[in-house]
C-alpha cells in the first residue's frame, strides 16, 4: 500500500489558476465569437441585407413578439453561443432590439447555443451516428422556439 502525501494549495493559488483558465477561455473562445457577431451585423447592416432579414422573417419572429431582425441572433446562437450574445448587443445597441426582446431571446440563445460547434465535440466523441443529428438539433430547437413563446407572455 503506497502512501501518498497530497500537497494543499493555498486558496490564492487555486484562486490565480483558475483566473488564468478563465482569461484563456475568454480570451480564445468568447471575444473572437462576439467579435465576429459585432462584424457580421455591421456588415449586415451597411450592405442591406439585415432590412431583407427582418422583411423575410417579421411574420415567423412576430409569433415571439420579436422584429424579423431578432432572427439573426438565432441564426448566430446556433453557431456558437457567444456569437449570438454578440448579434443580440449589436442589435440592441443600434435599436432594433430592446430590453424585453432580449428577455425573449436570451433562453432560445442558450436551449439551441453553439450546436454547429458541439455537433463534433459531443456527439462525435460519444459515437452518436449522424443520422441522428436532425432530430437531436431539431429537438434543441423546438425547445428554443418554445421558450419565446413562453417568455413572450412574461415579458
Amino acid at each position: 500500500m503506497s502512501t501518498q502525501i497530497k500537497e494543499k494549495k493555498m486558496i490564492t493559488d487555486v484562486f490565480v489558476e483558475g483566473a488564468r483558465k478563465g482569461w484563456n477561455i475568454g480570451v480564445s473562445n468568447i471575444i473572437p465569437n462576439v467579435l465576429m457577431a459585432f462584424i457580421i451585423i455591421h456588415v449586415l447592416n451597411i450592405s442591406g441585407a439585415l432590412k431583407l432579414v427582418g422583411k423575410v422573417f417579421a411574420p415567423i419572429m412576430a409569433i415571439f413578439g420579436l422584429p424579423g431582425e431578432a432572427a439573426t441572433v438565432l441564426m448566430g446562437a446556433w453557431l456558437s453561443m457567444g456569437g449570438g450574445v454578440g448579434v443580440a448587443v449589436s442589435l440592441f445597441t443600434q435599436g432594433s432590439l430592446n430590453g424585453a426582446h432580449l428577455a425573449i431571446l436570451t433562453p432560445a440563445i442558450f436551449l439551441m447555443g453553439a450546436q454547429i460547434q458541439y455537433a463534433g465535440r459531443l456527439l462525435g466523441t460519444a459515437e452518436v451516428e449522424s443520422r441522428h443529428y436532425g432530430i437531436l438539433f431539431g429537438i434543441c430547437i423546438l425547445n428554443a422556439f418554445l421558450a419565446m413563446f413562453v417568455m413572450r407572455f412574461f415579458v
